[in-house]
């Protein structure tokens, strides 16, 4: 398993096919990040769909973003339930600068977001790959054709390393809401689930008290 700029990818994941890899076939830059994570697809999905300024955040490093006005305010802890449509041609937005807009989205299997900036292309996705019946991969990676001129070359190597921090922190608050959720979703259907069995014990009791007499 690879860090830096591939922090949390396994070999595998770095040579994987992505939804929106054909978008930018050639790249010059490229940066596989992955976390695990112990909750289910559609238990991480709403939390993607709802991202974005005066929606529910970036899920980073929220003081940076607020402090260069990508947000106005913290990023959720909660489900919001006006931002969960999402479709191609939507675009996410953020405070400062163009927002992010939707090339493909496969609803609970992958997000990819991708523009243009003068003569720079860039591709940033996400994949949801189930482990087993409650574990799910989580796979962010940013892909680009960069112009070839010293310029572009100095915004990259300023760039790099600060998106790499965010877009792990951002994995990792990802992490943390989506198994706070699984966590919440069990507890509440092992509820129902002892509220169900108290309810068939007592009509029983019922039952029975009644054919007594």
């Amino acid at each position: 398993m690879t860090r830096y700029p591939n922090w949390g990818a396994t070999d595998s994941e770095l040579t994987r096919a992505m939804t929106g890899d054909f978008l930018i076939p050639a790249p010059t830059y490229s940066a596989t990040l992955a976390v695990t994570v112990d909750a289910r697809p559609e238990q991480i999905w709403p939390w993607l769909v709802q991202m974005g300024y005066r929606r529910g955040g970036l899920y980073s490093y929220d003081w940076l973003d607020r402090l260069f006005g990508f947000l106005d305010r913290p990023s959720a802890d909660e489900i919001l339930p006006e931002y969960q449509h999402l479709s191609v041609g939507d675009e996410i937005p953020i405070g400062r600068g163009p927002g992010f807009p939707v090339r493909e989205i496969a609803p609970g299997r992958a997000l990819v977001l991708g523009g243009k900036a003068g003569d720079l292309e860039w591709i940033w996705q996400f994949g949801l790959y189930p482990l087993d019946g409650d574990r799910t991969r989580i796979v962010s990676r940013n892909t680009a054709r960069i112009p070839k001129t010293l310029s572009w070359r100095l915004f990259m190597w300023a760039l790099k390393p600060a998106a790499f921090l965010m877009t792990r922190r951002m994995l990792i608050g990802l992490k943390r809401r989506a198994e706070r959720l699984a966590v919440q979703q069990s507890q509440q259907s092992a509820s129902l689930a002892r509220s169900g069995e108290t309810a068939v014990i007592t009509r029983e009791a019922l039952a029975h008290a009644v054919s007594r007499h």
